[in-house]
C-alpha cells in the first residue's frame, strides 16, 4: 500500500436528479441506495481499502453534512473532513484538497472521486487505479478513467481518444458533455469514445501546475492561505476563500484545456448512479423486468423501478415503464423515459409547496 497515495472523495452534492430520495438535508451519497446496508459514501471509502491507508482519505463536503460524514465514517479525524461553506462545483473543491494535501506531502499522488458512483468489479477497479497512479507518478499527466459505453446514453460525458498505442492508456482528443441521442449513437459506433467517469488521478504538483496556468484566479485564492491549511485557522480561511471563488467544474476549467490529459480505458462495472434510470439499469430485475426495493405487490406491471419505505405496503397494478419513489413526505410517480423532468418536479415543489419537500 503506497503511503504517497491520497484519495479525495467529493461528497457535497445534493443529487437533485434522484429526488425525492435525495434531499437537501440528506443527499443520496448518505443513503443506502442499493439496499445492501451501506451508504454510497461508505461504499466509496471501502473501495480504497487496498489502495491507500484510511488516514490518507479526505472527504470534501458541505459543512451542513459534517455530522452525517462523522456518523458514517467515524474512523476519520476532523482534519480529514474538508467543509465547504457553499457549493462552487468541482474545481474549487479540488483546489482546496490539493493545496491541503500538498502541505502534508508534496509528493502526493491523488485519486479524486465522487461519493455516489457504483463500481461492481472492485478487484478490477483496484488494479486500474494502481496502474493509473503508477503512470501519474512518473509523468506530468492528468488522468481520468474512461468507461467503454454499452449504450448511447445522453446523461454521460464522452471522451474521444487518440489510438496510437496498444495499451489502455490513451491521449485525450476531445471532451463532449451530454450529447443528444444521435450524437451519442455516433460516438458508440465509432469505437474511439468512452464515458467520462469523473474519476481523476494525478500527482499533486501536476494538478497545482495546471491550476496555476488555467485557473489562476482560483489557485491564488487557496495558495495565498495555504499556510493556514491543516491548522486551527483553516475553517475561517476557507469560509473567506469560498466567498471569492467562482462556480467552475474541473472538466471545463482544466481538463478540456490542457494538452497533457490521458484516459485509461477501464472495465470496472461503473455507473455514476446519477438518475433513476441508472439505478434501474444496474438493479436486479424480476421476471417482469421490475427493480423493487420495498414491501411491494405487483400485478400486470413491467419495466418499472419502485423504491418505497419498507414499513409501507405498496400495491401497483397495470403500469409499464414507471418510477415509483417514496421518501419522507414525498411520493413521486413518473414515466421512466421522462426522468429528466425530476429536477423540474423538485424545483416546482420548492416554489409551489415550500422547502419542506426538497
Amino acid at each position: 500500500m503506497d503511503k504517497n497515495t491520497y484519495v479525495v472523495i467529493m461528497a457535497g452534492g445534493i443529487g437533485s436528479r434522484f429526488w425525492p430520495f435525495s434531499r437537501t438535508n440528506y443527499p443520496k451519497q448518505f443513503h443506502d441506495v442499493l439496499g445492501i446496508g451501506e451508504s454510497m459514501l461508505q461504499m466509496t471509502m471501502k473501495r480504497f481499502k487496498d489502495i491507500c491507508p484510511d488516514e490518507n482519505i479526505f472527504i470534501v463536503t458541505n459543512r451542513d453534512y459534517e455530522a452525517l460524514v462523522k456518523e458514517q465514517l467515524p474512523q476519520l479525524t476532523d482534519n480529514q473532513i474538508l467543509l465547504e461553506p457553499i457549493g462552487r462545483n468541482t474545481a474549487p473543491c479540488i483546489a482546496y484538497a490539493s493545496h491541503k494535501i500538498a502541505q502534508i506531502n508534496p509528493n502526493a499522488n491523488l485519486v479524486v472521486t465522487p461519493a455516489d458512483h457504483v463500481v461492481l468489479k472492485e478487484e478490477a477497479f483496484t488494479k486500474v487505479v494502481k496502474e493509473a497512479i503508477q503512470a501519474a507518478s512518473q509523468d506530468n499527466i492528468l488522468l481520468t478513467l474512461g468507461i467503454t459505453p454499452s449504450r448511447p446514453d445522453t446523461g454521460y460525458g464522452y471522451i474521444q481518444f487518440i489510438d496510437h498505442n496498444d495499451n489502455n492508456l490513451k491521449k485525450v482528443k476531445t471532451f463532449t458533455e451530454k450529447p443528444n441521442l444521435e450524437l451519442a449513437q455516433m460516438f458508440l459506433n465509432s469505437g474511439d469514445f468512452v464515458w467520462n467517469s469523473g474519476i481523476f488521478i494525478w500527482n499533486v504538483q501536476s494538478i497545482l501546475s495546471a491550476f496555476r496556468e488555467y485557473l489562476p484566479e482560483v489557485n491564488e485564492i487557496f495558495e495565498e492561505g495555504s499556510q493556514k491549511l491543516n491548522t486551527p485557522e483553516e475553517q475561517n480561511f476557507i469560509t473567506r476563500a469560498y466567498s471569492h471563488c467562482r462556480n467552475v467544474s474541473i472538466d471545463y476549467g482544466i481538463m478540456e484545456k490542457v494538452d497533457n490529459v490521458f484516459v485509461l480505458l477501464s472495465d470496472i462495472g461503473w455507473s455514476d448512479l446519477g438518475t433513476w434510470n441508472s439505478l434501474y439499469t444496474i438493479g436486479q430485475k424480476d421476471e417482469q423486468q421490475n427493480v423493487v426495493d420495498g414491501e411491494v405487490m405487483l400485478y400486470d406491471t413491467n419495466n418499472c423501478i419502485i423504491k418505497t419505505p419498507k414499513e409501507r405496503l405498496v400495491v401497483v397494478q397495470g403500469l409499464e415503464g414507471y418510477i415509483i419513489a417514496e421518501h419522507d413526505n414525498v411520493l413521486m410517480i413518473c414515466k421512466l423515459d421522462e426522468e429528466q423532468k425530476v429536477k423540474e418536479f423538485m424545483s416546482d415543489a420548492k416554489s409551489k409547496k415550500g422547502p419542506n419537500y426538497i
